[in-house]
This record gives C-alpha cells, structure tokens and sequence, in this order.
C-alpha cells in the first residue's frame, strides 16, 4: 500500500512540476533595433506548444484514477502515464533542441513580418532552464508509469469497501417468492430477501 501513495504523489507531483513550467518562458527572443516595439520577447511553453498544460493535466488525473481503478484499468493508465511523459519530456527536447520552432507565430503577431523575412529582424533565441524542467518532469511521470505497470498488480483494489460480499439467501425451502407480498415487506421495511428467523 505504501508503494502506491508513494508513487501516485510522485506522479502529481512530476505534472504538477510540468503544469508549473509550461506557464514560464521557455524561450526569450531578441529583436534588432527598431525592428518591434519592444527589444526581447518571452515565450511561455503554452505558447509554443499548447498541448503541454493538457498533457500535465492529464498526469494528474491519471494519479487521481489511479488510488480506485482495479487491476486491469491499472495497467491501462500506467501505459498512459507512460506515453504522457513520454510525450512531456519530447515536446521539452524539441524547444531546446531547436528554439527558433516555435516562435515564428508569435514573431509575426508582434512584428507583422511572417515568413523568412522574419529572420532579419531576430537576433537571437534563447532557450532557459524551463524546458529542461519539463523534461526531467517528463521522463519521472514515464519512468513512474513503468513502476505502475511492473507493481500496480500487487497493489489492493480501491473503491470495494461498499461492496457486500453477502449472498442473499435462499427462498425459504415450502414458501415460493410471492412479488407482491415483497413489495408488501419493502414498503412496511422488511427486507424479503432475508429469511425470517
């Protein structure tokens, strides 16, 4: 039991950090001189990729399904939580990989320049640390869904505990059920499935 509190607060914890940098800047873009309003613009990874926020969230619904999905269903969104850091810590590589991708939209919103004419008025792109964050938070949130695939089997089932493992009993052996007379006994608050003692 502890290991699964343990690793679905790490699962949160690893998308609430990728939520948490998706809404920094990712990405400072320079201007030449005269060529915008202002000399740099700063890009948040929502920004650039708008997908980052609804992967995270994702995370950390898989977390919250997780404490009361059954067996099977674990696998399930251990695979998920698998593919969504993976897809988390992939989108992160891209922006550092190659900072000038995204920025051409919001370039020409501000500028009013689109195309390759866009390349003379930046100077320079900047990647900061946001986008290594995400991908560290990517890689935990897919590293703790392999942990969910390989323990959620051995992990105790969540939302049994209002399950009655009571059988009703058997029809008392000369009586045959009588549909009325039940519902005669469930309005006056018995319960006629129970034999009377």
């Amino acid at each position: 039991m502890r290991s699964k509190a343990v690793l679905l607060l790490a699962i949160a914890l690893a998308a609430a950090l990728a939520l948490a940098a998706a809404t920094q800047p990712w990405v400072v873009v320079s201007f030449t001189e005269g060529s915008a309003a202002f000399d740099w613009l700063e890009l948040t990874g929502q920004q650039l990729n708008p997908s980052l926020s609804p992967i995270a969230l994702a995370g950390l619904a898989a977390a919250l399904a997780l404490t009361i999905a059954g067996p099977v269903f674990r696998r399930v969104l251990g695979a998920l939580v698998l593919l969504l850091g993976a897809g988390l810590a992939a989108l992160g590589v891209f922006s550092l990989i190659d900072p000038r991708g995204g920025v051409s939209w919001s370039v020409s919103e501000v500028t009013g320049i689109t195309g390759d004419a866009q390349y003379g008025v930046i100077r320079d792109v900047t990647a900061t640390s946001w986008p290594s964050a995400a991908v560290a938070a990517g890689a935990v949130i897919a590293l703790l869904g392999v942990a969910v695939l390989l323990l959620g089997g051995r992990w105790k089932a969540g939302g049994r505990r209002f399950r009655s493992d009571e059988r009703p009993p058997a029809p008392e052996s000369g009586r045959e059920p009588d549909r009325i007379s039940d519902w005669d006994a469930l309005s006056g608050g018995d319960d006629p499935t129970r034999s009377q003692e």
